[in-house]
């Protein structure tokens, strides 16, 4: 699985095989069972995940007392509460596994020690988190401007590889959709 973090990393920057092992030792491996929790909100962020296998979400708990799932991270994607992270704050969200999981993860402290010693890594983290920060501004674009029909077909044209892999009932979450109106909109979808 460390070929798979070596070849996304080397979509951005270029390493060799020593500064691989040595960015490479920062970061510990774990296996998730699914719907098994990463975090959970009220303790403090202290880990960025990267999904070498499997599907992660994050979400919160809506004043409702409903999930409301924020984003999904499969393969090669990352996944955390920025804000507390980069601050060590206790989070408002869980992230849990959608499904049986391999995640590389790293703990804040570790971060900071690595993009001292590899100054790549600062490289490389600026291009993820850009590309995070214009599919965030691309999903709220879509929540003004589309209705929820049209961002459940937008989501399924855009994402095909989500839709196979993750239960409808949290892709209505996803886009703030019911379940029973996300079946609704599927059925006419099909008519």
């Amino acid at each position: 699985m460390s070929n798979l973090f070596r070849a996304h990393l080397e979509k951005f920057i270029k390493i060799n095989d020593q500064e691989f092992e040595e960015i490479l030792s920062f970061f510990q491996i774990r296996q998730f069972r699914k719907k098994e929790n990463l975090i959970t909100a009220g303790e403090t962020c202290k880990y960025h995940f990267f999904v070498l296998k499997g599907c992660l979400r994050k979400f919160c708990i809506t004043p409702k007392g409903t999930e409301q799932t924020t984003e999904f991270a499969i393969e090669t994607w990352w996944l955390t509460d920025n804000m507390a992270y980069e601050h060590q704050l206790r989070t408002d969200f869980s992230i849990q596994a959608v499904e049986k999981s391999e995640i590389l993860y790293i703990e804040y402290r570790d971060q900071e020690k690595l993009l001292e010693m590899h100054p790549k890594m600062e490289r490389y983290f600026r291009y993820v988190y850009q590309r995070a920060y214009a599919a965030t501004q691309n999903r709220i674009k879509y929540i003004y401007n589309f209705s929820k029909e049209e961002m459940y077909l937008h989501f399924l044209e855009g994402q095909p590889q989500f839709v196979q892999r993750i239960p409808q009932y949290l892709i209505a979450s996803f886009l703030g959709l019911t379940p029973e109106y996300l079946s609704e909109i599927r059925a006419k979808k099909l008519s």
